[in-house]
C-alpha cells in the first residue's frame, strides 16, 4: 500500500475510533481522547492534502511578496480565500509599518584603466537610493572587513565603496555568522566615513539575494550585494594594482509609515475559549525569488493544519489562531503589531510558535529560555515520536516572529529545522518551489499539527513572565547581543518594544 493510501486508511480508522468519544462544547474531553484526536490529525497531515498545491500557487501565481508591494497585498487576499475555502474563519488585521522600502531596479558599473564591466547587483534592504545618473566612488578592497582590515585600509575608506569578501554560505550556522559579521563590518564602515558597502555575494551559482542593512531605516548610504563572480573579478583587479571606481544606480521606492495587514485564521476553543495558542509563519518574502523556503512552505503548512482540523471536526479546548505575519523581513513588524493590538489578551496566551527555517526536517524546538517548556514540548510530540528524534534547545533566538512574544513574557517556540537547501537559497533568486521536499514538508505538518493540538488541550499553562524576568533572560544570555545584531535593541531600551515595567505601588498615606 502506498504511503498516502496508508495514511488515509489510518485517518479513517482513527476517525471511527474517536468519533463516539467527541466531547460536547461544554465539557472537557479526557486526555485519552486528545491523544486519539492528535493521531487522527497526524494521519490526515501525512496523507494527500492541498498543501503542496497551495505552496505552488503562492510561489508561482503570487510570487515574491515584499511588504508594501502589490504582490504582498495580493498574498493577503490569497490567504483569506484559502481559509474561507477551508471553512476556517479568518480576518485581516492592520498594523503599522515604520517605513516603505522596495527596489525598482539596481545596476552598477566597475571601471579602471583599460577595463569596464557591469556585474549584477541587488540593493540591500534599507539602502539609500542614488540620483538618476548614479553615484560614483572609488572601489576599495576591504578583504573580510575585520578590525585589522580597516586599519590596513585606513583613510582610503572615507568616501569609497568598500568591497567585502565573503565565504560561500552553506547552512543556517553560516547565515547567523553572516548576520553577526555584517553588523560589525557596517558599524566600522559608517564610522570610517565610507560612501557605502558592497558585499561579494555569498550564495552559490552567482545568485543575488537580499540582506538587510544592519541599521535599518536609519541608513543613509547606498548598499549592495554584487554577484560573486563579478566581485571576485573586481578583487583580482584591485589586488593586481588596478585602481577601480564603482558607479551605482539604485532606483528605490521609499516612504514613511503605512498600513499593512496580517492574516489571522481562528478555530474557537470550547472549554477555555479565552486562552489562545498562536502558531505563525510569515507571509511576506523578499522579491527576487518566489519565497518558497522563506516562508511560503510554512504558510501553506499552517493553512493546511487549520483545514484538516476543520475538516475532521476537531474541537480544541483553547482557541487556536493561525497567524500569517507580514513585515517579518523588515524587522518582525507584523507580529510586533499583533502584540500591540492584543496587549490586553497576552496574559491568556498559552504559547506562541514560529515556523520559519524553510523545508528541512523539524528536529525539535527552541524553547527560548523557558526551561519548564521543555517537558511540555516533549510530551506534545509523543504522537509523532516516529518522525523524530526531537531535541529541544532552551536558548533564546532572535530573528523571527517569536521575538515580540518573548519580549512580552509569553511562552514561545521556534521550530528547529535541518538546513537542507535553506542556507544557499536564503532570500535569493533561487528560492523557488523546487527547493522543498514534499515528504519532509508533510512530516513537518504532522509535527506542527500534533504540537499545536496538544498545547490547545493540555491542562498545563505557563504564566506570563514579568518585565523583570525578561530583563533577567537578556542579562544572563546572549539575547541582548542578538537584539543589537537585528537592530531591535534600541526599541527595547527605549521602552517602545516589549513588556512595559510593572507600575510601582503608590506610597501608603497616613
Amino acid at each position: 500500500m502506498s504511503r498516502s493510501r496508508l495514511s488515509r486508511s489510518f485517518a479513517v480508522l482513527s476517525l471511527a475510533l474517536a468519533t463516539p468519544m467527541l466531547a460536547g462544547a461544554d465539557e472537557a474531553a479526557p486526555p485519552a481522547q486528545h491523544e486519539r484526536e492528535a493521531s487522527l490529525l497526524v494521519g490526515a497531515m501525512l496523507g494527500g492534502t492541498p498543501m503542496l498545491e497551495d505552496l505552488r500557487s503562492l510561489v508561482d501565481e503570487v510570487g515574491g511578496r515584499a511588504t508594501g508591494s502589490d504582490a504582498n497585498r495580493r498574498s493577503v487576499e490569497w490567504a483569506l480565500e484559502r481559509f474561507k475555502a477551508a471553512g476556517v474563519p479568518a480576518r485581516a488585521e492592520p498594523f503599522r509599518m515604520p517605513g516603505l522600502w522596495l527596489e525598482r531596479s539596481a545596476s552598477a558599473t566597475v571601471q579602471g584603466t583599460g577595463v569596464r564591466f557591469s556585474p549584477r547587483v541587488a540593493a540591500m534592504p534599507f539602502s539609500a537610493p542614488t540620483t538618476k545618473g548614479g553615484f560614483k566612488a572609488p572601489l576599495v578592497d576591504l578583504r573580510r572587513g575585520t578590525e585589522a582590515d580597516f586599519k590596513q585600509v585606513g583613510a582610503k575608506a572615507r568616501g569609497a565603496f568598500l568591497l567585502v569578501e565573503t565565504e560561500e554560505l552553506r547552512d543556517v550556522d553560516g547565515l547567523f555568522r553572516e548576520y553577526n559579521e555584517a553588523t560589525d563590518i557596517e558599524s566600522r564602515a559608517f564610522a570610517a566615513g565610507a560612501a557605502g558597502v558592497v558585499y561579494m555575494g555569498s550564495r552559490p551559482g552567482n545568485q543575488l539575494y537580499r540582506h538587510n542593512v544592519s541599521v535599518g531605516l536609519k541608513n543613509t548610504r547606498p548598499m549592495m550585494v554584487m554577484e560573486r563572480d563579478g566581485a571576485k573579478r573586481a578583487l583580482r583587479l584591485l589586488r593586481a594594482g588596478t585602481p577601480l571606481t564603482l558607479t551605482a544606480m539604485l532606483d528605490l521606492q521609499t516612504g514613511g509609515p503605512y498600513e499593512s495587514r496580517n492574516v489571522i485564521g481562528e478555530i474557537r476553543g470550547t472549554t477555555r475559549p479565552d486562552e489562545v495558542v498562536i502558531v505563525g509563519a510569515h507571509l511576506d518574502s523578499w522579491d527576487l525569488g518566489g519565497g518558497a523556503l522563506d516562508n511560503g512552505a510554512n504558510v501553506a503548512m499552517l493553512i493546511d493544519v487549520a483545514r484538516q482540523m476543520q475538516k475532521l471536526g476537531l474541537k480544541p479546548a483553547r482557541t487556536i489562531r493561525f497567524a500569517l505575519w507580514n513585515g517579518e523581513e523588515q524587522g518582525m513588524q507584523g507580529s510586533a503589531g499583533y502584540v500591540r493590538t492584543h496587549s490586553s489578551e497576552l496574559d491568556a496566551h498559552a504559547m506562541a510558535l514560529s515556523v520559519d527555517i524553510g523545508c528541512g526536517r523539524i528536529t525539535g524546538f527552541f524553547t527560548n529560555g523557558r526551561p519548564p517548556l521543555v517537558p511540555l514540548v516533549d510530551n506534545a510530540l509523543t504522537p509523532v515520536a516516529g518522525l523524530g528524534p526531537f531535541t529541544q534547545v532552551d536558548a533564546p533566538v532572535v530573528g523571527t516572529d517569536n521575538f515580540d512574544f518573548m519580549l512580552h513574557g509569553v511562552a514561545n517556540l521556534i521550530a528547529n529545522q535541518e538546513s537542507a537547501t535553506y542556507g544557499p537559497n536564503y532570500h535569493a533568486r533561487s528560492d523557488e518551489y523546487e527547493q522543498c521536499d514534499a515528504r519532509t514538508l508533510r512530516g513537518n505538518a504532522a509535527v506542527v499539527g500534533a504540537l499545536t493540538w496538544s498545547f490547545a488541550n493540555m491542562e498545563e499553562r505557563l504564566p506570563r513572565q514579568s518585565r523583570a524576568e525578561v530583563e533577567s533572560l537578556i542579562n544572563t544570555t546572549d539575547l541582548g547581543q542578538q537584539m543589537k545584531s537585528f537592530d531591535v535593541w534600541d526599541e527595547w531600551a527605549a521602552g517602545t518594544r516589549g513588556r512595559a515595567p510593572e507600575p510601582k505601588a503608590a506610597p501608603a498615606t497616613r
